[in-house]
């Protein structure tokens, strides 16, 4: 258990090692901003953007060439290249962006990392049915294409993912 509980604390102190290099380099950039926006809504803006980008890179590398835009087929089930590159990205992208948001953006959070992360999980769960459906109706329904799609998927779920998480995940007290 002792060894459990180092792990977890050197995590912490990397975490926060991390944040407390991220956190003045993302304030840097706030000035121009201030007068639209608050500094946590900027950080989320900067942590989701940077995570986004991430994300669609990762999406656009998996639809174009781990998958080659065909059927990923596991005998037991198979998923459209779309779906299957949207399960990539999401595996490599979840976990920066809890990091991101406990560590960076809701820093002064004062609810309990287990319960964050259940929270933050529940709302990534909802988030991923949202992207989901939409890529659903966006690529197959629309026929728009994948790329774009994803491109619209984002903006409508991270803005919902950020008031949920503000309300919910990270709240704070006062």
């Amino acid at each position: 258990m002792n060894k459990a509980l180092d792990r977890k604390e050197k995590m912490d102190a990397r975490s926060q090692q991390v944040a407390s290099l991220l956190m003045p380099l993302i304030d840097f950039f706030y000035p121009p901003f201030r007068r639209f926006m608050p500094l946590q809504t900027f950080r989320y803006a900067a942590c989701g953007g940077a995570n986004q980008a991430l994300n669609l890179i990762i999406y656009y590398i998996s639809y174009n060439f781990i998958f080659n835009k065909e059927v990923w087929d596991l005998e037991f089930i198979a998923f459209e290249p779309h779906i299957a590159a949207f399960i990539i990205a999401f595996i490599v992208t979840f976990p920066i962006g809890f990091l991101l948001a406990r560590y960076v953006v809701f820093s002064d959070s004062e609810v309990k990392g287990r319960k964050q992360a259940g929270s933050y999980f529940i709302i990534a769960g909802i988030c991923i049915l949202l992207n989901y459906g939409l890529l659903k109706l966006f690529v197959e329904v629309f026929h728009w294409y994948p790329t774009p799609s994803m491109l619209l998927n984002i903006v409508l779920v991270v803005s919902f993912s950020f008031f949920s998480q503000k309300r919910f995940a990270f709240k704070s007290v006062g």
